[in-house]
Order: C-alpha cells, then sequence, then structure tokens
C-alpha cells in the first residue's frame, strides 16, 4: 500500500484533490489483545505482505505476496517464518556443490498476471485465487481475480494463470465518483462462491477511513467480459476499514480483519440461512493492538488465526481464549 499512496499522492495533487493522513489510531480499549510476533519473515524479496492463505495440499504451508509495486508472484511460507525453497535454487539438491549464498529466492512467478495491486489471496482445495483488487482512488477499471493452481513449493519457480477474471461493482457509476466505496483488500471462499468486502475511505482523502464495509459475491467467472458482483450484505461501522478476510476451514466462522482507525477481528458466525454474514450473523470483535500495519489474515485450524503486517511479522491468535 505504502507504494500506491507514493504514486497516488501525486495524482491527487494534480488534479487538486486533497490529500490528508489521519492518525492511524484512536483510543485503544483497555481490554485489547495485545499483539506479540510468534515469528518474523526475514527473507528480504518478502517486504509488504498484503495477502495469506493456508495450503490443503501442503502440510504447514501458506502462501503470501506483496502488496503492489511487485511482481506477480507469490511465497510459501512457514509459522516460524521460514520461506519454502526447491532445493535446486541453490544447488542444495547437489551432494558435490556448496550452496550459493548469493543466490536469492525469488519466489513463485506468475506468468500471464499482473501485480497492479494485488491485496489478498485465498485458495478453495487445490485453487489459488489472487484479488487484483487494489483501488485506493477508487479509479480502477480493470479490477480482476487470478485463478492458479497451486503450485509445490519445492518444486517449482513458475505457474501459471489459469484464468483472468475481470470484476466490477454494481453500485458504482464514476470513476471516481463522489462515494469511495470502491477498493477491496479481503477476499475469501464460501461454499464453492468467491466473496470480496469493500475498504472505504472518504472521497478524495485517501488515507482517512469511513468504517462501515460492503460484502459481494462472484457469481459468473466470465473471462471475456467484465463479471458484475453481485451485492449481498452490508455493515455501517466496524471501527475500522477493512484489510483482510478469512472463511475457516469448517465453513461457520469469517474472520474479517480490520486496521484504522482502530485494530480489531470481527468474527462473524454464519447465517441460519443464506450468506448475509455482516446482518444476520451473529458476530464477536476482538479489538487488538500494537499490530502495526496489519493486512492479512487466515485460520490455523477452526479456533487460531493467524495475521501477518506489512513490518514482517506473524501473530498467532487463540480466539477461544480471548
Amino acid at each position: 500500500m505504502r507504494r500506491v499512496y507514493a504514486w497516488f499522492a501525486s495524482g491527487l495533487m494534480g488534479l487538486g484533490l486533497a490529500l490528508y493522513f489521519t492518525p492511524t489510531h484512536s483510543a485503544v480499549p483497555q481490554d485489547a489483545l495485545d499483539l506479540k510476533p510468534h515469528a518474523i519473515v526475514q527473507h528480504k524479496p518478502i517486504d509488504e505482505m498484503s495477502g495469506i492463505a493456508r495450503s490443503r495440499t501442503y502440510e504447514g504451508v501458506y502462501w503470501v505476496h506483496n502488496d503492489s509495486g511487485d511482481r506477480p508472484r507469490i511465497f510459501a511460507i512457514r509459522l516460524d517464518g521460514s520461506v519454502v525453497i526447491p532445493p535446486f535454487v541453490s544447488r542444495r539438491d547437489s551432494s558435490n556443490r556448496a550452496e550459493d549464498p548469493n543466490i536469492v529466492y525469488e519466489g513463485v512467478l506468475i506468468e500471464g498476471a499482473a501485480n497492479i495491486d494485488w491485496e489478498d489471496i485465498a485458495i478453495d482445495g487445490d485453487t489459488l485465487y489472487i484479488a487484483d483488487m487494489g483501488n485506493n482512488g477508487n479509479a480502477r477499471r480493470d479490477l480482476a481475480i487470478y485463478v492458479v493452481k497451486e503450485p509445490n513449493p519445492e518444486a517449482t519457480l513458475q505457474a501459471h494463470a489459469l484464468k483472468r477474471i475481470p470484476v466490477a461493482y454494481p453500485d458504482q457509476k464514476a470513476f471516481p465518483g463522489d462515494v469511495w466505496h470502491f477498493d477491496c483488500e479481503a477476499l475469501f471462499v464460501f461454499e464453492g462462491k468467491l466473496y470480496v468486502l469493500t475498504k472505504h475511505r472518504a472521497p478524495r482523502q485517501l488515507a482517512t477511513p469511513e468504517t462501515g464495509a460492503k460484502l459481494y459475491r462472484l457469481d459468473t467467472q466470465h473471462t471475456d467480459r467484465v463479471n458484475m458482483l453481485t451485492l449481498v450484505d452490508s455493515h455501517s461501522d466496524l471501527g475500522g476499514w477493512v484489510t483482510a478476510a478469512a472463511m475457516s476451514p469448517d465453513g461457520r466462522t469469517l474472520a474479517v480483519l480490520c486496521q484504522a482507525p482502530q485494530q480489531s477481528i470481527w468474527l462473524f458466525e454464519r447465517p441460519a440461512r443464506g450468506d448475509k454474514f455482516l446482518s444476520n450473523g451473529k458476530a464477536r470483535r476482538i479489538p487488538i493492538r500494537n499490530g502495526k500495519q496489519c493486512e492479512a489474515i487466515e485460520w490455523v485450524d477452526n479456533r487460531q488465526l493467524v495475521i501477518t503486517n506489512e513490518q514482517r511479522e506473524l501473530f498467532l491468535v487463540d480466539i477461544q481464549s480471548q
């Protein structure tokens, strides 16, 4: 996100639009969960983690990616902060050659894709979905979701995007318009369908959060024309703007991560019918603090979450102890 701020700020100034930076925190509740790093990702090419998804095929593997400005690539990491690197990258597969410390692993390149503003990643079985839906200025008309078959992290350096699914919001009529509610950093899968949650900001004020969010469902996956998202639900006040979301492995709880002005984790129980998680499901909020710029969330299992920030830190949260 930092790269986009710098790039888009100059564009806003040129258009005569005001750019205001607001404090990233307001009053923190006394009972807020104090996040403490479980691990730090030291691998230098991973410098701005913006999404995370747990592999269902490879035990203990989590796929992450950087924010906008990076190449179209993903990395496989473990919860101890280590990176899964194919042995042939530094000749570790050869018994008679020393490992070359000068070779830096650059991740798995997604061929046929472009990282305009990748903001989240989700998984369903062995299929990865990458949301190129960052839209800070609410002006993009090329939003898309990439579909990738999950690669073997120990055996490949490339994967190919099987699909690029163009998407658009049914209620956005201008680019940008008078309402800036069409940015997205949260993607998840529920019952085989893709869903996105929006991140809202005050019009023409790039870094001024509004704390509502809208939930959309992707009902079609055309590659030759724009797929109009279906508006499913909304919430007027989550206390902060949405930066990530993930569905629990048992499909019963939606976790939503919020950043400024208040950091928190929302847990929405699956409604008795339908998919109106934000309005029909029981909700619980866990205030958090000291997470810095938290951008990604995923379930380790049905009771534990992992959160990552753009400062390379990993946090574990046991929701049953909160």
